[in-house]
This record gives structure tokens, C-alpha cells and sequence, in this order.
């Protein structure tokens, strides 16, 4: 039976590695749901890309604290290709999915963009308790997925960035630096192969736009052309806004990551 894995951020460690403390709800899974308790191994990552092999040795459904026995390999290691995946807000679950399944595909960055034609439009009012809500349950979306896909590293959910911001935003470290940034848009763009075809090597960091359900507005594509942005296409058929983030993750993963 595969040892039972639990997320614990850098700062629940003790300064010198040899404790971890386990949050309360993780603890309550732990000893409620798994009825694990003192002298139980299990494996603990820290969302950075560690990962511990632990001894359970005091635990409640309040907290639980382990003693770190061991560095471990994580069970699935990271993709070489550093892929934001940046997506137009989506009601309800919609982007929930999205978020889940981008960190299953191997993403390191998930940006949620307001845009014109967006599902979800964010008051200015609402920007502090409203935007903090979402972020906070789609960030506890991220650690779930990795928990469960074996990744020791959770991607970052960024707060809600406008498309203007967005774009002067280099995540993927500018051309010049191995890094491509591209926008998919039903028109006025090449094919991915062909895209990916035309560049020398493959690149370290990659940026993806994807619009909302009901598409981008012209203004907003050329803005992004305009950036800097290559312009590319999924093909013929229209797919639903959180279908194409999820493909475009899985695409660029297997084009130019370790998704074979």
C-alpha cells in the first residue's frame, strides 16, 4: 500500500527539518478520515517541490505533529517546461475545473484574466473579500490536485489580473530568455504545430492565453499582437472555454513538456 501523502507549507517546519506541523485539516484527515495516528509513516510535501518521508507522533483532529525521517523523491517529478496557463474567469466550477485539471497536466502558474467577454466580472468592490474567496478556494483546488497527481509542487493561482496587465506581465521570461508567449483565438492565427515548428529549440517557459466563452473581442487580439503575443488556433470545431485551457495545457505538455 502507497504511503498516505499530506501538504504542509516551508513555514510548519521547524527551522531545523526535523518536525513538520500539519494544519487542521489535515490533521482531521489524517486521524479522522484515515485513522492514522502515532507511529504511522507517511509523506509530506512542501508545495515547493520537496517532499518528506515522516513518522506520525502526536496527532487530534486540532493538528498533528510528525518527525521527519527522511528526504524522499517526489512520486512524480516536474515537468521541464515551466507553463502558465493564463484562463478568462469562468462561473461556478467551471474554472474550479480548470484549476484542478491544469495541476494534474503539470502546469507552474494559473492566472485568471478579466476580460471583455468574460463569464465573471469582478466589481472594484469587490476585489478584496470577493477575489480573495475564489483565489483561496481555487489555491485549495491546486493542492488537492497535486496531493492526488503525485506533484510535491503546488502551481502558483494568481490573483485576477486584468488583460492589460496581463499582458506586459512577462511569466514567460521574453523570447530572448527561452520563453514564448501565446494567445488561441478562433481566427487570424497559425496552427499549434505549425507554431511550435517555426521556433528554434524548444522553449523553458511558455505563457497561454485563453479567452472566454464567448470569444475575444478584435481589440483584444491585437492588443496582444501588438505585446508581442503569437496569435494560434485549435482548428476547426469551437470548444467550451474551460475545455480549450484544459487543452491547451495537455498540448503544450506533450509538445514541448513531458506529457508523451
Amino acid at each position: 500500500m502507497s504511503l498516505r501523502r499530506f501538504y504542509s507549507p516551508p513555514e510548519s517546519f521547524s527551522d531545523d527539518r526535523a518536525r513538520v506541523s500539519l494544519s487542521r485539516e489535515e490533521a482531521q484527515h489524517l486521524t479522522g478520515v484515515l485513522r492514522l495516528g502515532a507511529g504511522d509513516e507517511v509523506r509530506v510535501f512542501d508545495g515547493e517541490g520537496r517532499e518528506f518521508l515522516c513518522v506520525v507522533t502526536d496527532g487530534s483532529g486540532r493538528g498533528a505533529t510528525l518527525e521527519v525521517r527522511a528526504a524522499v523523491e517526489p512520486l512524480r517529478a516536474e515537468s521541464p517546461l515551466e507553463l502558465t496557463l493564463c484562463v478568462a474567469l469562468l462561473k461556478g466550477e467551471k474554472f474550479d475545473l480548470v484549476v484542478q485539471k491544469a495541476t494534474e497536466l503539470g502546469v507552474a502558474r494559473v492566472v485568471p484574466v478579466e476580460t471583455a467577454r468574460a463569464d465573471v466580472k469582478l466589481p472594484r468592490g469587490e476585489r478584496g473579500d470577493g477575489a480573495r474567496k475564489r483565489v483561496g478556494r481555487w489555491r485549495r483546488i491546486a493542492v488537492e490536485a497535486a496531493k492526488q497527481s503525485g506533484r510535491a509542487r503546488v502551481p502558483e493561482v494568481a490573483e485576477p489580473s486584468s488583460l492589460t496587465d496581463l499582458l506586459t506581465t512577462d511569466f514567460a521570461g521574453g523570447t530572448g530568455a527561452g520563453g514564448r508567449r501565446l494567445i488561441f483565438a478562433e481566427r487570424g492565427g497559425r496552427g499549434l504545430i505549425e507554431t511550435v515548428g517555426a521556433w528554434v529549440g524548444r522553449p523553458e517557459r511558455v505563457a497561454a492565453l485563453v479567452g472566454p466563452e464567448g470569444g475575444w473581442e478584435d481589440t483584444e487580439v491585437e492588443q496582444a499582437y501588438g505585446a508581442g503575443w503569437e496569435v494560434v488556433t485549435l482548428g476547426g470545431r469551437v470548444m467550451r472555454a474551460e475545455t480549450a485551457g484544459i487543452v491547451v495545457a495537455a498540448l503544450l505538455q506533450h509538445l514541448c513538456g513531458d506529457l508523451v
